[in-house]
């Protein structure tokens, strides 16, 4: 009987590890995402500097700042006013990517079709 209790234990710890592994896994996979979309970004908006596209340029900034906000920890008491903030914050940055998409379409359906 002793000895199976040693092999539930090491079972059970090897589990535990699994679950951990895989926490961390995530959590590293999520910083992974947020450290590419923000490279990605910046390299549009050096892009869009470098063409003068200072609208194009100042968007994909008020983007990168939204992306930084969401990919940071939240933090443990995080308050219903800060909650808020946030979400205003996401739906002004989401907005203003509406906006420019919907530019692209109309200067898109305003040239003759070639």
């Amino acid at each position: 009987m002793h000895v199976g209790c040693g092999r539930t234990l090491i079972l059970a710890t090897a589990f535990a590890v699994s679950a951990i592994v895989q926490v961390a896994s995530a959590a590293d996979d999520a910083t992974g995402l947020c450290n590419a979309d923000k490279a990605a970004i910046e390299t549009r908006m050096e892009i869009a500097r470098s063409k003068g596209q200072m609208l194009l340029r100042r968007q994909l900034a008020e983007q990168l700042a939204a992306l930084q906000a969401g990919c940071q920890p939240p933090p443990a008491d995080r308050s219903r006013a800060v909650q808020i903030e946030k979400l205003e914050k996401e739906i002004r940055a989401l907005r203003t990517e509406l906006e420019a998409a919907e530019g692209q379409l109309r200067s898109l359906k305003s040239e003759p079709s070639r």
